[in-house]
């Protein structure tokens, strides 16, 4: 199943929060007009805030506040996009240049601010406290998840756990406040809004994990990213962390240069990670933490939105982008 076939039953409400985030991106600074614009024309997956959307019809919420919540979840993902491309400096996203990369660095970052700035201004607007401290949360522990990886930076001594704390951190933290968003505006009990929140939190940690994998198996067309970036960057991901965990000596070797130096022979890292299995590793570690969050979903009543949101387990994993 396509993204586009696994939103169906909410599509209505996906283009009421995209009408939320166009009304919302306008401003009498015509810069932020142009870069939101830019920002919303470059598309994406917007699963986060169908996330939102999913949980709350799946547990039968007929209202309207799902859609100014949901808008909330994107602008914090979008911020974090445009400061992480200049963290980064990166130059493609989405297969289209970044915003940096066509704006500037100081145009991103500020840009950034203004959504952050809004999403807050929006949350208060839901009147929805519990959702306020949710999302408010998850900005700092997102943030905390940056600065963690910018530690991790060209250290080939990272360990597998030091670099799933930055996935649920960075990554896996705003899955699991969307989900838990939507459980709060869908009046969940709380042994429901907890297991919303474990579903977000395993769904993003698999998404994150098959980010790895296709860093390594798939072209720039696919994914919309220069394959291989996270290697130029420095940054250790699951496949090299394996390589180095059960690789040759010569092999391990490499890669600790590739990640220190963030240079190295690509086709002798990709054969190093193929000889040792690394992507198929991390696809099952992938397999396992959607395995996760389908359990997760065991107290929520039947539905057609449960059946959508069960479908996003396996999304997450078999996707090819």
């Amino acid at each position: 199943m396509n993204l586009s076939e696994l939103i169906a039953p909410i599509a209505d409400d996906m283009k009421a929060v995209d009408a939320v985030i166009r009304a919302r991106l306008d401003s009498e600074v015509v810069l932020i007009r142009t870069i939101g614009d830019y920002i919303v024309g470059a598309g994406g997956k917007r699963m986060r805030p169908a996330m939102v959307l999913m949980m709350a019809k799946a547990l039968g919420y007929e209202g309207s506040n799902h859609h100014l919540l949901a808008g909330v979840v994107e602008f914090i993902h979008t911020a974090t996009l445009l400061h992480d491309d200049v963290v980064d400096e990166s130059d493609l996203r989405r297969g289209r240049s970044t915003a940096n990369a066509v704006y500037g660095n100081a145009a991103s970052v500020l840009v950034g601010d203004y959504l952050y700035s809004r999403s807050f201004e929006m949350m208060v607007q839901s009147g929805s406290m519990p959702a306020m401290a949710v999302l408010s949360a998850a900005t700092t522990v997102i943030a905390e998840g940056e600065v963690l990886q910018l530690l991790n930076v060209h250290d080939p001594d990272v360990s597998l756990d030091r670099y799933l704390q930055v996935v649920r951190y960075k990554t896996a933290k705003l899955f699991e406040a969307a989900a838990q968003v939507g459980a709060i505006v869908g009046g969940a009990t709380p042994e429901q809004e907890a297991a919303a929140a474990a579903y977000g939190r395993h769904i993003g940690t698999a998404f994150q994990l098959i980010d790895d994998v296709l860093d390594y198996s798939g072209g720039a067309e696919t994914l919309g990213k220069n394959v291989g970036d996270d290697l130029r960057e420095g940054k250790p991901t699951m496949p090299l962390i394996r390589v180095m965990e059960v690789g040759t000596p010569e092999q391990k070797q490499l890669i600790q240069d590739a990640i220190r130096t963030g240079e190295a022979d690509f086709a002798a890292v990709a054969q190093a990670i193929q000889d040792t299995q690394a992507l198929e590793y991390t696809r099952q570690a992938a397999v396992a933490e959607a395995a996760l969050a389908r359990d997760a979903l065991a107290c929520m009543p039947v539905s057609v939105h449960q059946k959508s949101l069960l479908e996003f387990c396996s999304f997450a994993v078999d996707r090819d982008y």
